[in-house]
C-alpha cells in the first residue's frame, strides 16, 4: 500500500476582515467589549502575575530576568510581530527565521546571516481573535511546518516547570538550540489574556523554538552590557504599576551606567501618538527619560504592519531614544507608511525617516487597489452593501412615469431628463419615504461614527455627509436603470403584463386544456385545502418567472395602486425586485466604498488601517536579525520578501533527512517542511536586505554613530 502524502499544505487565508456574516469577526468584537470593560478595566491578568511572582519568588530562578545569555561572546536573535493571519505568509516568515543561515546581497557586499539564538515576537500573534483555533492554525501549525518541535514533545500537555529543556541538558544556558521570547499584543488580550496564558506561558515549544518564559513581559541580560526589556502593554498601550516596579528596580540595580537597553512593546506609541494627536504610555516614557536616562538605544514595536526606522539626529536636546524601529510585516495584511511621512520628533528630540518598506510612493500607489480590488478582496461585503442600497431606494419601487426620459430627442435631452428624475427621486426620499429616509439617517449616523476620532465634528460631518450622498445617489440611479431597463423590455413586448404570458397562467390554461375537470374533484380539493394548492403552485411557479412577475405586477400597481395587491403578491415583487436590484447594486457599493476608502487614505490621510485591511495583502513581508558583536557592537539588518509565495511542495532534501537518525529539527541543514513550488519564488532564494544600520556601543565620552 502506498504511503499517503500530505501534498499541499492547510494553510488558511488572510482573514476577511469585510466580511458580514463571519462568525469570528463577530466573535472578536464580543471579545473586544469583554475585555475593555472587565479584564483590563478590572480584572488585569498583569496583577496576577505579579502576585503569583512574590509567591514563587526565589522557587524558580528565571522568572522574569533571564540572563542564560549574557556570557557569550557574540550572539544573533530575531525580531518579528503580528504573524498569525494568512497561511502563506506567516509561514513565508516561519521558513527564514528558521533556516540555519541566509545568505543575502545588499549594495555593498554578501551577507551571511546565521540563524538567531532567540526569536523575539512583538504580539498579535493570531488573528483575528485569540481562541484554541486561530493560534493552532495561524501560529503553531506555519512554525511547526518550518522548524518542528522535538519529537517527544506532547503539545496537549501543560508546561509544570519551565524551562523544560531537552533530556541530558542540565540547564538553559547548555541549550545552544533556537529559543523564543514574547508579548502579548492588543488583538491577544482580547479574551483577557487566557489564550496566550496557555499557549505561550505554559507550553515549551513554538515548533522548534523553546518557550522559555513564565510571565506575558520579562528582561533579557545580553553580552556586552545590552539589555532587552519586553514589556506588555495590555489594552491601554502602558505598562502597570507591577511592570514599572520590576523594571526600574532592574535598571537601578543591575543595569550599568554604560549598558544599553532595547525596548520591545507591540504598540509603536511615538507614530501612534503623533498620527492620533494623544499621549500615551506614559509610565514606559517616565522609566526611558527618568531611569534609563539615554541608555535607551532603540525601541522595538509592531502593531503596524509595515517597517519603519527613525533615528535622531544630532542636536543640543537631550537624547533619550537613539533609534525606533516598526516592523509588523510578521504575516499580517499590509499597513501604509506614507501617512507617518511627516514623523519627526520624540521627547522634544528631531528625528528624520531612514527607511520604510514599502516605500512611501508605493505604499501610495498601492492605495489605489481600494477603487479597483474591493470588490474581489471582500466579495462577502457584498451581502450587507445590496441590503443597505436596497433600503435606501425600497419606497421607489416602482416609477411608472418614464415617458420624460424615453422619450426625449437628443442624449443630451435624455440624460438631462434622468438626472432631474433622480433629483426628484432624492426629494421623495427625503420628504415622504419613511423606510428609506430613516435608512439614509442610519447609514449616516454609522458613517459619521466611521469617521476617525482624530477629526473635527465638522469635518467628520462633511466627510459623513459626502460618503453617504455618494451612496444614496448610487443607489437612486441604479433603482432608476432598473426600471427603465424594465419599461423598455415591456415597451419591446419582451416582457408580458397580461394574458396567458406568466408560467403559472400558462400551467392553468395548459391544465384545463388537457386534463379537464368534469367532475369537479380538483376543484373540491382546492376548496378542501383552503385554497393552499394553487397558491402553492403559483408561488413556486412564480420562482421561475421572476422578470415576468416582476412586469406583471409593475403594471398592476402602477393602473391600481399598492392597494391591489395582497400581502403575498406584495412580498413575491419586493423580493423579485431586490434579487435584481442586489445582483445590479453590488458591484457599484463596493466600487463607491472603495473609492472613499482611496481618497481618505491618499488625501486626507485617515482610515490608514481600514483602507489597507480591505486590500488583504500577504505581502511585503520582513523580519529584523541583529548581530551582538564581539566588539560590543550591534548590527542590525532588516530583511524582506517583496512577494509571498502560494503554491508550496514537500521539500525533498527535508524527507531525505527524516529517514536519517532521529535528531532536533534546528541541527538539519533543512528544517522546514514546505518549499515554494518555483525555486524562484521561494523565500529563501527572494529574501533581500531592506535596511542596515549598526548601533555601536556605549563608550565614555564618545557619542554612538550610525553606519548606514
Amino acid at each position: 500500500m502506498l504511503k499517503k502524502k500530505q501534498l499541499k499544505p492547510d494553510f488558511l487565508d488572510m482573514v476577511p476582515w469585510y466580511s458580514g456574516t463571519s462568525a469570528d469577526l463577530f466573535k472578536t468584537t464580543f471579545d473586544l467589549l469583554v475585555s475593555v470593560t472587565l479584564f483590563v478595566g478590572r480584572f488585569d491578568m498583569r496583577m496576577m502575575q505579579a502576585a503569583m511572582s512574590k509567591v514563587e519568588q526565589g522557587a524558580q530562578k528565571g522568572d522574569l530576568l533571564y540572563d542564560h545569555f549574557s556570557e557569550k561572546e557574540e550572539i544573533w536573535f530575531d525580531f518579528m510581530a503580528d504573524t498569525g493571519d494568512g497561511g502563506n505568509s506567516a509561514y513565508t516568515v516561519a521558513r527564514l527565521l528558521a533556516q540555519p543561515s541566509l545568505r543575502v546581497n545588499n549594495s555593498e557586499r554578501a551577507h551571511s546571516l546565521p540563524r538567531g539564538n532567540f526569536l523575539l515576537i512583538g504580539g498579535d500573534l493570531a488573528y483575528p481573535n485569540p481562541s484554541e483555533f486561530t493560534y493552532e492554525r495561524r501560529l503553531f501549525c506555519p512554525f511547526e511546518y518550518a522548524l518542528q518541535p522535538p519529537p517527544w514533545y506532547k503539545p496537549e500537555q501543560i508546561a509544570v516547570c519551565k524551562p523544560e529543556v531537552p533530556p541530558g541538558i542540565a540547564e538553559l544556558k547548555q541549550y545552544d538550540g533556537p529559543q523564543c521570547f514574547i508579548i502579548p499584543g492588543n488583538h491577544d488580550w482580547f479574551d483577557g489574556l487566557h489564550t496566550f496564558m496557555r499557549y505561550i506561558c505554559h507550553k515549551s515549544w513554538l515548533g522548534g523554538w523553546l518557550l522559555p518564559q513564565r510571565k506575558s513581559y520579562f528582561a533579557l541580560q545580553l553580552p556586552k552590557g545590552w539589555w532587552v526589556f519586553g514589556v506588555d502593554q495590555a489594552l491601554h498601550g502602558d505598562i502597570d504599576v507591577f511592570q514599572f516596579k520590576f523594571f526600574s528596580e532592574l535598571t537601578k540595580s543591575k543595569v550599568g551606567e554604560n549598558d544599553s537597553v532595547i525596548i520591545m512593546s507591540h504598540e509603536p506609541n511615538w507614530l501612534l501618538d503623533w498620527y492620533w494627536n494623544d499621549v500615551s504610555g506614559k509610565n514606559v516614557s517616565h522609566l526611558i527619560r527618568d531611569y534609563l536616562k539615554g541608555r535607551c538605544k532603540l525601541r522595538l514595536a509592531g502593531d503596524l504592519h509595515h517597517y519603519m526606522r527613525h533615528s535622531s539626529v544630532q542636536s543640543d536636546k537631550p537624547v533619550y531614544v537613539q533609534h525606533l524601529l516598526v516592523n509588523g510585516c510578521g504575516g499580517a495584511f499590509l499597513h501604509p507608511t506614507h501617512i507617518f511621512s511627516n514623523f519627526n520628533e520624540l521627547y522634544g528630540t528631531p528625528f528624520e525617516s531612514k527607511a520604510a518598506y514599502p516605500s512611501f510612493d508605493d505604499s501610495s500607489r498601492i492605495a489605489l487597489g481600494n477603487i479597483l480590488k474591493f470588490r474581489k478582496k471582500n466579495w462577502q461585503f457584498d451581502f450587507i452593501g445590496g441590503i443597505i442600497y436596497f433600503v435606501l431606494v425600497f419606497s421607489l419601487f416602482p416609477q411608472c412615469n418614464l415617458d420624460h426620459i424615453l422619450q426625449s430627442d437628443s442624449f443630451f435631452g435624455h440624460l438631462k431628463s434622468f438626472f432631474v428624475t433622480v433629483w426628484h427621486a432624492l426629494e421623495f426620499v427625503v420628504g415622504h419615504s419613511y423606510v428609506s429616509s430613516a435608512g439614509a439617517m442610519l447609514l449616516l449616523l454609522t458613517a459619521f461614527s466611521f469617521v476617525p476620532s482624530k477629526v473635527s465634528w465638522k469635518k467628520r460631518a462633511i466627510i459623513g455627509i459626502l460618503h453617504v450622498s455618494a451612496h444614496l445617489t448610487a443607489a437612486l440611479i441604479l433603482m432608476l436603470l432598473l426600471e427603465l431597463g424594465i419599461e423598455t423590455c415591456i415597451r419591446h413586448g419582451l416582457l408580458a403584463t397580461s394574458g396567458y404570458h406568466t408560467l403559472y397562467e400558462w400551467y392553468r390554461a395548459v391544465e384545463n386544456e388537457h386534463f379537464p375537470d368534469p367532475t369537479g374533484l380538483r376543484a373540491r380539493i382546492e376548496h378542501w385545502t383552503l385554497g393552499l394548492y394553487p397558491a402553492c403552485i403559483k408561488y413556486l411557479m412564480s420562482a421561475f418567472d421572476v422578470p415576468e412577475v416582476m412586469a406583471v405586477t409593475r403594471s398592476n400597481i402602477c393602473k391600481k395602486g399598492l392597494v391591489s395587491l395582497s400581502r403575498g403578491g406584495s412580498i413575491i415583487y419586493y423580493a423579485s425586485v431586490f434579487l435584481y436590484f442586489w445582483v445590479f447594486s453590488t458591484p457599484v457599493v463596493s466600487l463607491v466604498f472603495g473609492s472613499y476608502l482611496y481618497i481618505c487614505i491618499n488625501w486626507l490621510h485617515i482610515h490608514f488601517d481600514e483602507a489597507f485591511s480591505s486590500l488583504r495583502i500577504a505581502n511585503y513581508k520582513a523580519f529584523t536579525r541583529f548581530h551582538l558583536t564581539q566588539e560590543g557592537n550591534l548590527e542590525v539588518f532588516t530583511l524582506a520578501v517583496d512577494k509571498v509565495p502560494k503554491e508550496w511542495e514537500v521539500d525533498p532534501n527535508w524527507e531525505a533527512e527524516l529517514k536519517q537518525p532521529p535528531q532536533l529539527s534546528h541541527v538539519r541543514k533543512y528544517p522546514s517542511k514546505w518549499v515554494a513550488s518555483s525555486q524562484q519564488q521561494d523565500p529563501v532564494n527572494t529574501v533581500r536586505i531592506v535596511d542596515h544600520f549598526v548601533i555601536e556601543r556605549t563608550k565614555t565620552n564618545t557619542a554612538d554613530s550610525e553606519t548606514n
